[in-house]
């Protein structure tokens, strides 16, 4: 398992498309070696992030609830993590 993708089953709130995105796109960088897009790369990598997040929000929805949350707190979630979203978002602005 990639070190980098967060266990969302049994987060609670449940896991919002954004987390479920992220973790689709670590998924895919991870397989495919691809960490910078160029033109080449761009179409189908992020055509398999969306696929991959698709499938993983119906795996998510099919699944029974588990008995206890996972033991990390996923990226999107961690105070600093959103500090630096919000400063990224602030600066395009």
């Amino acid at each position: 398992m990639c070190r980098n993708i967060t266990t969302l089953r049994g987060l609670e709130p449940h896991a919002t498309d954004d987390e479920i995105e992220a973790a689709a796109r670590q998924y895919v960088r991870k397989v495919t070696g691809v960490q910078q897009l160029s033109d080449a790369t761009r179409e189908p990598f992020e055509r398999a992030v969306a696929e991959i997040a698709h499938i993983t929000a119906h795996l998510l929805d099919a699944l029974p609830e588990r008995r206890r949350p996972p033991t990390t707190v996923p990226p999107l979630r961690r105070p600093e993590v959103q500090a630096r979203i919000a400063a990224r978002e602030a600066a395009a602005g």
